[in-house]
């Protein structure tokens, strides 16, 4: 579990992964009461300076020792449902890892039309993170799916939601400079247009009512905004 002043989030993430043979959290050197919550259960506690999200779990997994493993953030919350479900797959060993659903939480609700599935429980054998930011981790053999959703608390209200969009983009940006990409008039207005009709029509955001929309909406500014600092980039005018 990666973590940067999570003091409000954190024991309820912690406690929920009990079950855990190990638990290695590595911070980002929190200025709150992050590192005192996380000695409390964590086997393994580590202290590493952010540079990227998948070094950082990385890191931790060069670290770990049992045989399977799951990933966790600060503000997610494994049930018990799905910690029996985690416990029987692992157990039965027919995959390499299996990917998690995680309905987002936004105005105060679960919107089950906005969720994501993410592989999250992986053998350590040969299990690794690429990317800067929505890195992906990769396993050895098949992966599977579970049933029960992770709680996830995604956004801690709109001005949280714009800034991790905001950070996100630039993550984004920096990747896609790197390999040579230019922001065009499709990027600018096709992909934004595209991802609002997915995520409200496609995966039927409009079932969750007006935070459904806002999702969708913003969900489609993100991508606005990834290729407008592409942009910026190019232009050394960040």
């Amino acid at each position: 579990m990666p973590t940067l002043n999570e003091e409000a989030y954190l024991e309820a993430a912690l406690r929920s992964v009990k079950f855990a043979d190990e638990i290695i959290v590595v911070d980002s050197y929190s200025t709150d009461t992050t590192p005192e919550i996380a000695k409390k259960y964590a086997t393994t506690f580590l202290q590493r300076k952010f540079d990227n999200f998948s070094n950082q779990k990385n890191y931790a997994l060069e670290h770990a020792t049992a045989d399977w493993i799951l990933f966790l953030d600060a503000d997610e919350r494994i049930t018990y449902p799905l910690q029996q479900e985690i416990l029987k797959a692992i157990n039965n060993n027919t995959h390499g890892g299996y990917k998690l659903n995680f309905p987002h939480f936004y105005m105060n609700r679960f919107l089950y039309h906005h969720s994501n599935d993410v592989l999250r429980v992986v053998k350590r054998a040969g299990a690794s993170y690429k990317g800067l930011v929505h890195e992906k981790l990769t396993c050895e053999g098949s992966i599977g799916q579970l049933k029960n959703p992770v709680l996830h608390f995604t956004y801690k209200g709109l001005d949280h939601f714009l800034n991790k969009k905001e950070s996100y983009a630039w993550f984004q940006a920096e990747q896609l400079q790197k390999k040579g990409k230019k922001t065009t008039w499709m990027h600018l207005f096709v992909k934004p247009t595209w991802r609002f009709f997915s995520s409200y029509i496609i995966k039927g955001g409009f079932r969750d009512g007006i935070p459904g929309l806002t999702i969708a909406a913003n969900n489609a500014y993100g991508v606005f905004q990834r290729y407008v600092k592409l942009l910026l980039l190019n232009r050394n005018m960040r």
